[in-house]
């Protein structure tokens, strides 16, 4: 049994991935704290480890209560992404999918690319990051369904989510921009299975087409929806301690990910909202083997399924799973 201090070594030593994080819900709250300390409490009680949040609104109120005094303007974009991403070299992620909301873009008054360029700005040397934009499913109205029928000219965009409250349902408006985004060779993602059922799973796959799921768990209430999942490659980026603070599960002990991924399903590991769970991916490898009593092949598995999605050069991807396989075999070796 490896303690705590083999454990931690392994999973810093893990080439890592984040593929479900949001780039407002991500901002480092000891910015927040530097910058206005007389608003910001250096621990506030939603970022403590035992809170819980009521529901999804409660939720989004403190995430925007937090978040949105930051992100003002192209600039502050890119000041929170370079300590993000600094961050993420920190724990040895090396590749990054990340999301900016885009109905900021008429909050701010500033062109979706000016963010996206923000943003690639930051990144460091040794990461690689692809930007996606996330809207919620009332998001083709106003001022905002022009910006979405441009989408697929943003060349330094790498996809869409559908994100957002589940309990609004997918207007017929998604479809057709989600087939319109796929035809342009770009990648589309949808939130589903988290405060929503099996049955918002299936539609994301096979009313909007998705192959990547952000959450995904509640499919566990159908089998036949985990069947198709498995039975079409989809991808399931599941973000264990978000789904606990959250309520969507009652604990990483009884979280469905270790059936998902018996039953055939890809599942990757990511960290979400950091800014209102104050936690990072080794919190979350961690929290799976200590709580969850995943096994080091488990953890690696997940780190590998990572790098399956990554859209990376085929050696990068070959030499990141290849680390992964040595790193295990060595800690097998010293058990």
């Amino acid at each position: 049994m490896p303690n705590s201090s083999q454990l931690n070594s392994f999973l810093q030593a893990l080439p890592k991935t984040e593929t479900h994080l949001h780039v407002e819900g991500a901002l480092p709250y000891d910015l927040l704290v530097n910058w206005k300390p007389e608003l910001y409490p250096p621990s506030p009680d939603f970022r403590s480890a035992s809170y819980r949040y009521k529901d999804f609104p409660s939720f989004e109120h403190i995430l925007l209560e937090n978040a949105k005094p930051w992100f003002t303007s192209a600039d502050s974009y890119y000041e929170a992404a370079k300590v993000i991403f600094k961050r993420h070299i920190e724990l040895n992620v090396r590749y990054v999918e990340t999301s900016f909301h885009l109905p900021m873009v008429q909050f701010l008054g500033i062109p979706g690319k000016e963010i996206i360029a923000a943003l690639r700005a930051a990144i460091p040397e040794g990461l690689e990051v692809r930007v996606f934009t996330g809207m919620p499913r009332n998001a083709n109205q106003g001022p905002l369904e022009a910006v979405i029928k441009d989408l697929e000219n943003w060349d330094d965009l790498a996809g869409i989510d559908l994100h957002g409250f589940e309990g609004m349902p997918t207007e017929a408006w998604s479809t057709s921009v989600w087939k319109r985004i796929q035809a342009a060779g770009k990648l589309t993602k949808c939130h589903a299975g988290e405060f929503g059922g099996a049955n918002r799973v299936r539609e994301a796959i096979e009313l909007l087409g998705v192959r990547r799921i952000q959450h995904g768990v509640r499919s566990i209430e159908d089998p036949s929806v985990v069947a198709l999942a498995a039975e079409l490659g989809v991808t399931f980026d599941v973000c264990p301690i978000s789904n606990v603070r959250l309520r969507v599960v009652p604990s990483i002990k009884e979280h469905p990910l270790r059936a998902l991924m018996k039953a055939g399903v890809r599942c990757t590991i990511s960290t979400d909202d950091p800014l209102c769970f104050a936690n990072t991916i080794i919190d979350e490898y961690a929290a799976l083997y200590n709580e969850g009593n995943f096994s080091f092949e488990e953890l690696a598995s997940l780190a590998i399924a990572g790098w399956e999605v990554a859209d990376v050069a085929a050696a990068s991807r070959k030499t990141s799973i290849a680390t992964i396989h040595t790193l295990l075999a060595l800690q097998t070796k010293t058990l």
